[in-house]
């Protein structure tokens, strides 16, 4: 075992009883270590509930055999972060959880991982960190929230609370009821109820193989939940005596698998970002070129929340991930798997046939043009048909919170494209989410009348004509950068293309008086903007 380089011989007599300090005794110091790396936290709703499961896991690893050592790792809810300076840490956040894994891991020279994850950036940089250091590692993802209710009326946190405010200040509803929303639209520990970043990568994790099924959707206060986290503590064991690895799961084919699901399903667009950053780490040759690929073949044929009303607690009792490997693996010839199983369970209302999409295009899309010749990507599945070509008029906005100001104070009107830039990686830095203009937008009934794009990114809850990770980003001198108010931008999903109606000989001339970006970020931030790649590279350090 690895960990016979901190246990074996009497050179070692020292770290023996250093380990003997925690409480590990001398039958159970020539088991397989296994480490538990718990992003507990109280500030993130998503993990509150964790050491409950922390306690499941333990006592699976003991059972097969195992010793368990639980550390830290941190967390930040993008809910909590978004909308002002806190959310520049949140993509960072990703790079910074995975050193952690990697550091203590190898420090240790652990057997084993259990990395207990849920929310945002969390799950992909324990899936980075597994690619990494590529010993035995289960992924336990805690699972969604319950849906909140007010009324008879049920709620998410997108629609409950976020695009309330537009309503509120619409006049559609009122204070009081802006107070019952916002109460009831989160009534317990879990990742939020829809197919946002978090629920997303989660259901992704679990199609690669890097956790257990149902893992994805089975709630975060489930009985079936802990019994998971038992079973996944049980498996870790196992997989450490049969020397299993992530880079035996984590594969080319199970990452295009995981790109498929995501089109058919219709994820968030973070998970762009964080399938090409696992690639990176597992040294796979997946591009966004996969992404373009696969999303001309793939239909979608499961639609959640935010693109509709079902909830990750309806997709659950409707038979969840196996219900749709089962039914890419019948259907879809790309999709490599051999796992189909014949007495599954499905409500077809939910998951439909391959056969019977919602729609014949994916869930999400990749648009390129003279904005965006290094891509750029929209939810597709939250577009409303209509607005599939779309052209209007330019206003720009250097800021998330300048676009914020000219939303609250009704300075956008139909027919505009809100444009914000030095939002990118580079430029936030940290690539900020844009969930509260874009909310604001569709909560003042403008989701299908008006259009915003940027070199940020888009919580998963986004809906309406949003385009984001524009590349190059504006700070590195991208188009995006040059656009001037009153220009005309087209927009067309049908024929994936973003453009700036202005000659390549205006653009010149505009290019001639741009000047060079220099960031005002310190401490950690400044580093980050330094190293960090672009989008279409995964925003990898």
């Amino acid at each position: 075992m690895r960990s016979d380089n901190i246990k074996k011989g009497i050179a070692r007599t020292p770290h023996r009883s250093l380990l003997m300090a925690t409480g590990v005794s001398k039958k159970n110091i020539n088991s397989p270590f296994i480490g538990i790396a718990s992003s507990f936290s109280d500030l993130v709703p998503g993990h509150i509930g964790m050491r409950d499961l922390e306690r499941h896991i333990e006592k699976g690893i003991h059972s097969a055999g195992g010793q368990a050592f639980i550390f830290g790792v941190p967390a930040v809810c993008d809910g909590i972060a978004m909308g002002h300076s806190g959310m520049q840490y949140s993509l960072p956040s990703r790079d910074l959880i995975a050193d952690c894994v990697e550091t203590v891991a190898n420090a240790h020279q652990l057997d084993g991982l259990v990395l207990l994850s849920n929310c945002d950036k969390i799950t992909p940089a324990m899936l980075i960190a597994a690619a990494r250091i590529n010993i035995p590692t289960i992924i336990v993802t805690v699972g969604p929230m319950l849906d909140g209710e007010s009324q008879c009326e049920k709620l998410t946190m997108i629609k409950g609370a976020f695009e309330s405010i537009g309503k509120y200040r619409n006049g559609e509803i009122t204070e009081k009821r802006l107070i019952e929303l916002e109460e009831a639209s989160c009534p317990s520990a879990g990742a939020c109820q829809g197919l946002y970043t978090a629920n997303t990568m989660a259901c992704l994790t679990e199609v690669i193989g890097m956790s257990l099924p149902y893992c994805a959707t089975a709630s975060a206060v489930s009985s079936q939940k802990k019994r998971i986290a038992f079973e996944s503590g049980m498996q870790i064991v196992d997989w450490v005596k049969n020397d299993i690895k992530p880079l035996d799961i984590i594969t080319r084919d199970s990452l295009r698998n995981a790109i498929i699901a995501d089109l058919g399903m219709g994820g968030s667009t973070n998970s762009f970002l964080h399938i090409l950053a696992v690639a990176n780490a597992a040294q796979i040759d997946v591009t966004l070129k996969d992404f373009e690929e696969l999303s001309y073949k793939i239909h979608q044929f499961v639609k959640l929340e935010p693109s509709s009303n079902i909830t990750m607690t309806q997709f659950h009792n409707a038979g969840g991930i196996p219900a749709v490997i089962n039914e890419l693996i019948k259907s879809v010839p790309e999709y490599r798997g051999n796992n189909y199983k014949e007495d599954l369970y499905v409500d077809k209302n939910v998951i439909h046939s391959y056969s019977e999409p919602f729609n014949t295009k994916p869930g999400l899309g990749i648009l390129y043009g003279n904005i965006a010749p290094e891509g750029s990507v929209i939810k597709i599945s939250a577009v409303d048909e209509s607005c599939y070509e779309f052209e209007g008029v330019a206003k720009t906005f250097d800021s998330e919170e300048e676009a914020m100001n000219a939303l609250e104070n009704d300075l956008i009107r139909e027919g505009d494209v809100i444009v914000i830039r030095y939002e990118g990686p580079k430029g936030g830095p940290g690539m900020r989410e844009m969930l509260a203009p874009t909310s604001l937008l569709v909560g003042k009934g403008l989701g299908t009348k008006a259009a915003l794009i940027t070199d940020g990114r888009f919580s998963g809850g986004t809906r309406g004509i949003c385009v984001g990770h524009i590349c190059p980003e504006a700070a590195n001198g991208g188009v995006i950068a040059l656009i001037k108010n009153g220009d005309k931008i087209k927009i067309d999903i049908n024929k994936r293309t973003l453009d700036l109606l202005v000659s390549d000989d205006e653009l010149a001339k505009r290019r001639k008086d741009l000047r060079p970006f220099q960031s005002k970020a310190k401490g950690y931030l400044a580093k980050y903007s330094r190293i960090v790649q672009d989008a279409s590279h995964g925003a990898i350090v």
